[in-house]
């Protein structure tokens, strides 16, 4: 056995020692015939098979290496060229790890300063970083390389693609490119026709490539949970007599008949793609719950039907002297509220309606009340401490993101100090501080079932809470940098994550494991918003568009472009058939979605590896300009007006 071997096999035998695999570890050593080996042997791995980047290659070689691949590259027929361009850059990638890795720092630049601007420009910003590593010893603790280092580049290739390159590499006995192909890159195999460049490009530029198609096979639940029977659920039911909101529930026992009322009229049959109702556990909802539900039904009947003929009415929020200030803003979902967190800490809570915000009295006032009167909600509360607008303190940075609780009694916030603070909306006190993160908070929201909620965070992680316990019930690792923004499924057994490594995924609530992974975006995912119907997904990007993704598969569907710059908000209207989205541009966006549902029931949904990804030309119904305000949120009233804040940037 060569020492070379040897070395390999003291590595393996290292490791198995490490995780304490006794009985795997005798088995190498009789196989290897190294029975003689001492039981406390020490060998340092790190020398051997753990480093993929030792390479014997002459350094000068790199470059001509790198050109013969392209030169391959560019004269392959049109059918597999845009597959095979998609090799060029992780090899030219893991080409300049290799040469600094080993100290060839003079190979290196000239491989970065020759190669490096012809890669796609979705990458510039990755290979910007890239380059400012010179030298072996800046690697070590490097996101950017560690992640290169330690996961494989992927890439959907079709059968014939792959053996012609292989055949290729044989030829040209390229062993430096097929070392760097075979440890560092991913083939997700397909049967049939090479893909073209539009296809090839609408699912890459995420930082490791695409998604396997194993990522998006486990079945997703993405329909909705069966509303209860609020009539029969309710002590009092609101005059008229309230029947159902959507659905009878067999279940609960039958009172005496009622009369019919016309808002609980519309029997709806329950969802064959939703979830168990008792999959995740959900709170049982409180007499107050119930009528915040009625109340927003009988909103609801008075709903605008929007449509190409009669577009919403748009309301917009200017915030004056708040440029730079301004961090974030989220409207309540009865449209009463607003919070807006400023990068001074703070967080500001406006009245939108004529009601001014009310306190709870002190507790000796509190227990003069009679219990039993209709209004000992209303007489609970202090008028002489109401006010238009209240102040909360204590966060120690920048205040990212707020959300609150249906029922508007809480308000959460997240900061670059770490934490997330739940406030109460009737004491205006902070009740819990969670700690957790280990790095600044980016966003936190709500589950529309309330008492769950999730955030997500600079630590590449998010996380899902109970207002109840102050440690995370799940943690979702997985994404390669910052988790910019998270949001939970309308049936809340979901999250969906939008990052800076220019992936979206989907996330079990109940397993804690990501059940779809979509790639496409070429930039970090700033928005998120699903479907009414819960089986689409909107994303909004710096790269200036909104990808919508199918979760039934896990498809990219359509690619709505002609935002300038980066979109920050998305909202689908209350009736889910217009989506709107808001960006830096200074322009609102209104785009048919009724319209793009029906064109995709239309079709066969083809599960292969090339889907038909649709442009917004054709769905594009409206654009708002406003004159100097970058938009910050957008919220749909329950009646469908569409409300818009955003801050006024004098020129």
């Amino acid at each position: 056995m060569s020492a070379n071997n040897k070395n390999d096999i003291l590595a393996v035998l290292q490791i198995l020692k490490k995780y304490n695999l006794k009985d795997t570890e005798s088995l190498l050593k009789q196989e290897a015939n190294l029975t003689d080996i001492p039981e406390n042997f020490t060998h340092d791995a790190s020398d051997s098979v753990l480093q993929a980047y030792q390479s014997e290659g002459d350094p000068d070689s790199y470059d001509s290496c790198y050109t013969e691949l392209r030169k391959f590259v560019d004269s392959a027929l049109d059918i597999y060229k845009y597959e095979l361009s998609m090799i060029l850059y992780p090899v030219f990638v893991h080409m300049y790890i290799e040469l600094v890795y080993n100290g060839h720092e003079e190979q290196a630049k000239e491989l970065m300063e020759k190669f490096g601007p012809e890669q796609e420009y979705y990458y510039q910003e990755d290979i910007k970083r890239l380059s400012m590593i010179t030298k072996r010893d800046q690697m070590s603790g490097n996101d950017l390389t560690d992640t290169f280092k330690s996961n494989e580049f992927i890439i959907r290739i079709s059968r014939d693609t792959l053996s012609l390159l292989k055949r290729h590499l044989q030829e040209k006995k390229a062993s430096v490119v097929m070392n760097i192909i075979n440890e560092h890159l991913y083939f997700d195999l397909y049967e049939g026709m090479a893909r073209n460049k539009k296809q090839c490009d609408a699912t890459a530029g995420a930082l490791l490539g695409e998604a396997r198609r194993q990522d998006n096979k486990v079945k997703v639940y993405y329909g909705l949970l069966k509303e209860p029977d609020y009539q029969q659920m309710t002590t009092q039911a609101p005059p008229p007599e309230e029947e159902d909101e959507n659905d009878v529930d067999a279940d609960k026992p039958k009172k005496k008949k009622q009369k019919k009322d016309p808002l609980f009229g519309k029997k709806t049959k329950s969802d064959p793609n939703a979830p168990p109702s008792d999959r995740v556990f959900l709170p049982q909802l409180r007499d107050n719950d119930k009528n915040e539900k009625i109340k927003a039904l009988r909103e609801a009947q008075k709903r605008v039907n929007l449509g190409p003929d009669s577009l919403p009415s748009v309301c917009y929020y200017t915030l004056l002297n708040s440029l730079y200030t301004v961090t974030c803003a989220e409207i309540a979902e009865d449209s009463s509220l607003i919070a807006i967190g400023f990068s001074d800490a703070t967080i500001k809570v406006w009245a939108m309606t004529p009601a001014k915000l009310r306190e709870l009295k002190s507790a000796e006032h509190l227990k003069d009340i009679d219990r039993d009167v209709d209004d000992v909600l209303v007489r609970m509360m202090d008028d002489r401490k109401a006010d238009t607008s209240k102040l909360f303190t204590g966060h120690t940075g920048p205040v990212y993101s707020c959300s609150f609780t249906f029922d508007r009694s809480l308000l959460l916030s997240c900061s670059e100090d770490c934490t997330i603070r739940l406030w109460s909306l009737q004491t205006w006190t902070c009740l819990v501080v969670y700690k957790g993160h280990l790095n600044p908070v980016w966003d936190v929201k709500f589950s529309p079932h309330g008492y769950y909620f999730v955030s997500s965070s600079h630590d590449k992680t998010a996380r899902v809470w109970a207002t109840d316990n102050p440690q995370p019930l799940r943690i979702f690792a997985g994404h390669l940098s910052d988790i910019d923004v998270c949001m939970f499924h309308p049936n809340s057994n979901y999250v969906a994550t939008g990052s800076s490594d220019r992936t979206v995924r989907l996330w079990d609530v109940l397993s804690g494991n990501h059940v779809r992974l979509m790639t496409g975006h070429k930039a970090p995912i700033y928005s998120l918003v699903f479907s009414n119907c819960g089986r689409y997904l909107a994303s909004g990007s710096s790269d200036k568009v909104v990808n919508v993704w199918d979760l039934a598969h896990g498809h990219l569907v359509a690619s709505l472009e002609g935002h300038t710059s980066t979109i920050h908000s998305l909202c689908f209207s209350r009736d889910g058939t217009v989506l709107a989205s808001g960006a830096l541009d200074c322009n609102l966006k209104l785009w048919d979605f009724s319209k793009l549902c029906e064109d995709l029931s239309g079709e066969n949904v083809n599960v292969s590896h090339n889907p038909n990804v649709r442009s917004g030309d054709n769905y594009l119904l409206r654009t708002f300009p406003t004159k100097q305000s970058p938009f910050i949120t957008l919220h749909f009233t329950r009646r469908n007006l569409l409300y818009g804040v955003g801050m006024f940037e004098s020129s």
